[in-house]
């Protein structure tokens, strides 16, 4: 199979401090980089990812300060999953109770103990029980029996959801794994984590509206450049126009908006997050691409700066 689950989930977010207090200070991700979006350079582009940083954990973040909310909705992939081990979720409501977090009722979901919550911008989060749950972060501020690790799944909402699910299955290697309700679930194969995506039957109610506390798009990995090929070729045999391969230094990606309105990525496992900094101390600087090296102290200055939580 050339797609083997989910790579990475890209969103907008508000203050990028209080960004990574979230995730980092209170979620217990790992911050991996630290560096800057790279269509403009005045905003940070902020990843966190698992303890073991391998694809199908990263969050990755482009904060707007000062950006006008976006609305959650249709044509939009509205909330991302992490798994968590067995029994965990008891003990993230009493955290996150305290801690004043804007935490939603538990529920089941294919069997499994679900709890959705929202982060300080808004933007949806679900935690999943799971038996299989890894890549909890041993050094982290979070102990390893409720540590976030790998992605569960993520939820689209699609104008159209059987073209999205012919794209999930004729493009991307994903095989229908059941429905409950008006959720489908859909499985990649030859992958123990981030494998799931769930795709609403019915439209919602409402259209998204890019903005704060939204997905920016969802990506999924293959394991090299030739695969990441083969998937762009499926997507134009399907009417699709996929770019170019794009090098985004940690990744090579292909993107393409598939025809409920949400946009797609294709990433490359390769080559990874310790190309550019070691890999004992990712996330603790910024940095830079190449081309952007020479404008480092015209770039700092405009950025607020980040203090990482011990």
């Amino acid at each position: 199979m050339a797609v083997t689950g989910l790579h990475h989930v890209s969103a907008i977010v508000g203050p990028p401090q209080a960004t990574v207090d979230h995730y980092v200070g209170r979620l217990g991700l790992r911050l991996v980089k630290q560096t800057v979006n790279h269509d403009d350079p005045s905003t940070y582009h902020l990843y966190v990812a698992d303890g073991e940083v391998r694809p199908g954990s990263f969050l990755t973040f482009f904060p707007w300060p000062d950006g006008r909310p976006g609305r959650i909705g249709t044509g939009q992939a509205t909330a991302t999953a992490y798994a968590v081990p067995l029994g965990a979720i008891d003990a993230w409501q009493d955290v996150l109770a305290a801690d004043a977090e804007d935490v939603g009722d538990r529920e089941s979901r294919f069997g499994a103990s679900v709890l959705a919550l929202r982060d300080p911008s808004g933007l949806r989060l679900e935690l999943v029980e799971t038996p299989d749950a890894d890549g909890a972060w041993v050094d982290g501020p979070v102990p390893a029996d409720r540590a976030l690790g790998a992605f569960h799944s993520v939820t689209l909402d699609s104008r159209d959801p059987d073209a999205t699910a012919r794209i999930l299955t004729g493009a991307l290697d994903y095989r229908p794994a059941g429905q409950e309700g008006d959720r489908l679930r859909f499985e990649a194969s030859g992958t123990d984590r981030a494998r799931f995506v769930d795709l609403l039957a019915t439209p919602g109610p409402e259209p998204g509206r890019m903005g704060v506390g939204t997905v920016h798009h969802v990506a999924f990995r293959v394991p090299d450049d030739d695969a990441e090929s083969e998937v762009r070729e499926r997507l134009l045999a399907l009417g699709l126009t996929p770019t170019p391969t794009i090098d985004r230094t940690y990744f090579r990606s292909v993107y393409a908006r598939e025809p409920g309105g949400i946009l797609f990525e294709i990433a490359t496992d390769p080559p990874g997050f310790a190309v550019d900094e070691p890999a004992g101390a990712l996330g603790r600087r910024l940095v830079l691409p190449p081309h952007l090296e020479p404008r480092r102290a015209f770039i700092e200055a405009r950025l607020a700066p980040l203090t990482l939580p011990t």
